[in-house]
């Protein structure tokens, strides 16, 4: 492991910590498309299976920051357990309705209880924030590492679910990712010595971090962004379909991961200067020029060679994210602030898989690729209208002062290194 990322580990706990994250996160890649490949497969109806798929990735959206928020309140174990316990009461409810046959309409009540489980990837990154906080080197490299969990997870959930759902029995895969999450959780939350320190309200009433006009430009942007993961999700497989290779899709797909991956990697051992905000609008100007070849792409093997080179700017993209919201939401607030980007994610990759089957229905796969086009297109045009409020925190944010007086950021913030 490079230098870089050896030092990150040097603190006590962070190994223990980052292996039951990686854990607990596997579920957000397999629990969506374990459904739709167990329903699918015993029941035949495909619609069905998409709008349980919508309503999960809906019901996360709207519960995520709820749990985070009350995570920041209250600490990760007090509130990380039950909620983990009842969507897995959740899950176990739904294969059950499932193996039973029962009416479909309490196949979208469990499924919308499932939502509730907690944001795994925010909780590990609000650690690292706690550790390093003002190490603003660590804290960059941190987070390049967190982006290289999310695409590993990315790279083989979804391969692992379908492949228990299909090879042993339809429940297997949304089992497997429940007991995944289960294990993650409660291993995580067992780790108290890097536990981040709740936030109690001291009166008056709790605001959500979504007030802050920086994270409000970030998390529409990841609208957009995920608009562009759901829909090149969906027309993938409807293309290697057309191809009369559908199996190579998984491979395909795989391939987009492992770009964004080995960017990361590498990302994480730069020292950047300039301002994160800079950084950012030229990533997603980048990830949404690199869309426009998959117009081109012919065949599998073209698409797989797009599809990397697109990859390369989505975990850099991500990784200054999160720089920025730890920069605009205030400590007491700050894994709530990073559960809203991933509920924009969730949001647009529902928008995006709904628009691209849409497309892929009444032109045919080569066309879908328009949806991420233009999605692309839609990030970068809120990244243009919002930059501004992302080159500097607001000066009225809770902790703004607390932070500069005890560890400079501030100071990082305005000289042009980069802020964690």
């Amino acid at each position: 492991m490079p230098s870089p990322y050896r030092a990150i580990f040097e603190a006590p706990g962070t190994t223990l910590f980052s292996v039951a994250g990686l854990l607990g996160r596997m579920p957000l890649s397999m629990m969506g498309i374990g459904i739709v490949t167990m329903i699918s497969q015993v029941t035949g109806r495909y619609g069905l299976a998409g709008a349980l798929s919508a309503t999960l990735a809906a019901s996360a959206a709207v519960l995520g920051p709820m749990v985070s928020r009350l995570v920041d309140q209250y600490g990760q174990r007090k509130v990380l357990r039950p909620f983990t316990l009842v969507s897995l009461a959740a899950a176990a409810g739904l294969l059950l309705c499932v193996q039973q046959d029962a009416p479909d309409w309490t196949f979208f009540v469990f499924t919308a209880l499932i939502g509730c489980v907690p944001s795994v990837g925010a909780m590990t990154r609000s650690r690292w924030a706690a550790i390093y906080r003002g190490d603003g080197r660590r804290l960059h490299t941190a987070y390049s590492w967190e982006s290289i969990v999310d695409e590993v997870c990315f790279v083989f959930g979804p391969i692992l679910s379908i492949g228990l759902s299909t090879t042993w029995f339809p429940e297997a895969g949304p089992l497997f990712a429940g007991m995944f999450l289960a294990v993650g959780v409660f291993w995580l939350t067992s780790q108290r010595a890097t536990e981040p320190a709740p936030h109690p309200r001291d009166g008056g009433r709790r605001t959500s971090a979504l007030r802050s006009p920086g994270l409000q430009v970030l998390a529409l942007a990841f609208v957009a962004t995920g608009a562009i993961f759901g829909s090149i999700d969906v027309v993938t497989v409807a293309f290697a379909e057309e191809q009369g290779t559908k199996a190579a899709a998984s491979l395909v797909l795989a391939v987009y991961a492992l770009g964004s991956g080995l960017a990361g990697a590498v990302f994480g051992l730069l020292h950047l200067k300039g301002e994160p905000s800079r950084r950012w609008l030229l990533g997603i100007c980048a990830m949404a020029v690199s869309m426009i070849p998959l117009l081109l792409a012919g065949n599998l093997p073209l698409l797989a060679v797009a599809l990397f080179v697109a990859g390369l700017s989505i975990a850099p993209t991500m990784v200054t994210t999160m720089a920025l919201v730890e920069a605009h939401v205030p400590r007491t607030k700050l894994t709530e602030g990073m559960t809203w980007t991933g509920t924009g994610l969730a949001v647009g990759v529902a928008l995006g898989s709904s628009a691209a089957g849409m497309v892929v229905d009444a032109s045919g796969a080569e066309a879908g690729y328009v949806v991420p086009v233009v999605s692309g297109a839609l990030a970068v045009a809120v990244g243009l209208l919002g930059h501004r409020r992302l080159r500097r925190p607001a000066p009225n944010r809770e902790g703004q002062r607390e932070r500069d007086d005890n560890s400079g950021v501030g100071q990082h913030q305005d000289g042009g290194q980069h802020v964690a």
